[in-house]
């Protein structure tokens, strides 16, 4: 790493020497080969297609982008004008591919460059002038290789700077609010302006100035998001873009609020007039609220208080901060009186309506102890964060204390649930177990058995980086693998049960969200056992790191799995300096390690900055060290206490040292 700045300037160099020859359109030699070779390549891909030899088709289709990056390198509208035609070609063989299950990197036809106004300068000067490294060019073909625009050049503030509370959150409220509010589809929340910023387990969904990278604009534009017929009007996107473009502020009292409250109700204060402490379990008492308290909130006031889409009285308890918050009659909860606490009052009836209302049963006198031991011991908090939501929050609670055959058999469970609703055209479904997975899909039974054999032989690889127990306890139950014959059906599944969109070159990735552990591949009846089984490494071996424990960052896991399978495949040349480069742009835009550990950067950044960090983790320096770490998340520490127990320093530290050592 400490020569990757080096390599990159003399990369650099021979790029500015072989450019330097242009003609009077100011179009250089190789730039003419270049549209030549990409025209060429289109033409031999249409060959292919009409004779059936999609891969073929789609080897020539990404020789085609490559040499259209090559070309549209300065940005030149004469070059645009030249290539345009390729580039519609490519957009149209594009989808057409990936219908036949050929995975390809991303293209898009982008927008005309403008022209850069004329310099008045020695033409020595010009062919001598190297163009700055970190200046993203004017149009871009691959999002993961150049940043698309420049946050820092975003304005910071506005005179006419657009509400969040008042214009912003009314929208997401109306378009998304079904899935997104009342749930959490995808794992995506955003019921409050924190947890919108926040964004999905897979990265965030919002960079203040930056709405071509901001994934929320992306999903909308494309039409991909909101499901259910509902459509944001075109001054809704562009009310969301300006208010991204302008910082991405909040203008409420607290983030924690539902953005469904408006600016959300000033905090509740108790009977001596002062707003209650939200205090951590000590470990001593009897009742926890995670596995004992939330499970009863979450069955009994859903819908009204927990991801309603109004909530009554003003009363959100759908995560702890909003349950210590209070409502419209101020604070429900005292800690150490229950006596006094307006919850214990309403639901047993002494105080106005008796709770929970709508019809339905009145809680027990068994649950209505628990809440009061609880609010006596202290109301105190063992749950992960007090803006965790509820449900997730009771959910990892029985996770933690469920055996391997229990959460075994609620991921097949979860796996049913999913498919229906991924497979709407009813195609028939294969299943198939083994020793550590339960494989289904619409795949043929034959290669289901591929898929389960190449499987099962990748454990012995995934093994001698993440140790664990042995077959179904490995993944603490059988991890479930989703085997999709088309990339489409891919897509949809991504799309039907994650309510997200993959890139268009992933054929596998993996999810973990506390309880359910799978991989969602593609695999043909063309597929051999090799190929399937390079398709599995990487996604095995990060839900291998994740399932180590309840808070392992994506970074980690999924920068082993990179790092990982990188070591078991040979990288050519040009991958290797494309993943140097795009490392390199990663750093740069990352400033410091705060911003990367709390999620700042695009998912792509941070993806290759985890692997590169975890490339340091794994080799001899600190490999002992990272399997201790493994060994105390395995034993239900928390991951920044087992990191800083295994390296001698915290996460943060760590980074800014690597940055450091990486920069020279």
């Amino acid at each position: 790493m400490r020569g990757l700045i080096q390599v990159l300037g003399l990369v650099a160099v021979a790029w500015v020497s072989a450019s330097s020859v242009v003609d009077a359109a100011g179009i250089s030699l190789g730039q003419r080969k270049a549209i030549q070779s990409a025209n060429s390549a289109v033409q031999q891909a249409g060959t292919q297609f009409a004779a059936g030899d999609y891969e073929s088709a789609g080897q020539s289709i990404r020789e085609a982008i490559k040499q259209v990056q090559a070309a549209s390198v300065d940005g030149s509208p004469e070059v645009y004008e030249l290539l345009l035609p390729a580039m519609r070609r490519i957009s149209k063989a594009h989808t057409m591919l990936q219908f036949e299950g050929v995975s390809l990197p991303p293209f898009q036809v982008p927008d005309a460059p403008t022209a850069a106004p004329k310099q008045e300068q020695p033409m020595e000067s010009a062919e001598m002038a190297a163009p700055e490294p970190a200046t993203p060019r004017i149009f871009d073909l691959d999002p993961k290789v150049v940043p698309k625009s420049d946050p820092a050049a975003a304005p910071t503030s506005a005179p006419n700077a657009i509400s969040f509370t008042k214009t912003v959150a009314p929208i997401l409220s109306n378009r998304c609010g079904g899935c997104h509010i009342n749930g959490s589809k995808g794992g995506f929340s955003l019921a409050t302006f924190a947890a919108l910023m926040k964004g999905p387990p897979e990265g965030v969904v919002i960079f203040a100035g930056d709405t071509i990278g901001s994934r929320l604009i992306e999903t909308i534009e494309t039409g991909d998001m909101p499901r259910g017929g509902g459509k944001v009007s075109p001054d809704e996107l562009a009310t969301l873009k300006a208010w991204i473009m302008t910082g991405a502020k909040f203008d409420g009292t607290d983030p924690a609020a539902s953005i469904t409250g408006g600016a959300g109700p000033a905090p509740a204060m108790t009977a001596n007039g002062a707003r209650p402490e939200v205090r951590r379990a000590t470990g001593n008492e009897t009742v926890s609220f995670a596995g004992d308290i939330a499970p009863i909130l979450v069955e009994n006031c859903k819908g009204c208080h927990i991801d309603a889409m109004q909530t009554r009285g003003g009363l959100n308890m759908t995560n702890f901060a909003g349950l210590f918050r209070g409502g419209d009659s101020g604070a429900v909860v005292e800690p150490g009186k229950s006596a006094a606490s307006l919850i214990v009052k309403k639901i047993r009836g002494m105080e106005g309506d008796r709770m929970p209302a709508g019809g339905r049963p009145a809680l027990s006198e068994e649950k209505i102890q628990l809440i009061s031991k609880w609010i006596d011991e202290g109301a105190t908090l063992d749950g992960a964060s007090e803006n965790q939501p509820l449900s997730v929050m009771s959910e990892l609670a029985w996770a933690a204390s469920a055996s391997n055959e229990e959460l075994s058999e609620r991921r097949r469970e979860m796996a049913a649930d999913s498919f229906k609703l991924a497979n709407a055209s009813g195609a028939p479904v294969a299943e198939k177990t083994t020793e550590h997975f339960y494989l289904v899909g619409t795949a043929s039974e034959a290669t289901l058995e591929v898929v389960a054999k190449a499987a099962e032989d990748q454990m012995k690889m995934v093994k001698s980086v993440v140790s664990g127990d042995k077959g179904e306890g490995f993944y603490h139950g059988r991890a479930t693998i989703f085997v999709l014959p088309r990339r489409y059906d891919y897509s949809e599944f991504a799309k039907m049960v994650e309510a997200r969109s993959v890139p268009s070159d992933w054929s596998s990735h993996w999810k973990f969200d506390g309880i359910d552990a799978y991989v969602s591949m593609v695999a043909t009846d063309r597929d051999d056992e090799e190929v399937i089984a390079t398709r599995l490494l990487s996604p095995l071996t990060g839900l291998a790191v994740a399932t180590r424990g309840g808070d392992v960052p994506r970074w980690l896991a999924e920068g082993v799995a990179t790092a990982t399978a990188s070591r078991t495949k040979g990288l050519d040349r040009a991958e290797r300096q494309k993943i140097e480069s795009e490392i390199s742009q990663a750093i740069a835009a990352m400033g410091d390690a705060k911003k990367f550990l709390t999620g700042k950067l695009t998912p792509e950044q941070s993806d290759r900055i985890g692997a590169a960090i975890a490339t340091s983790l794994l080799d001899r320096t600190h490999r002992r060290n990272f399997d201790r770490c493994l060994k105390f998340l395995s034993e239900g520490a928390s991951f920044d206490r087992a990191f800083q127990q295994s390296f001698g320093a915290t996460p943060t530290a760590f980074v800014d040292a690597w940055m450091k050592w990486v920069r020279g």
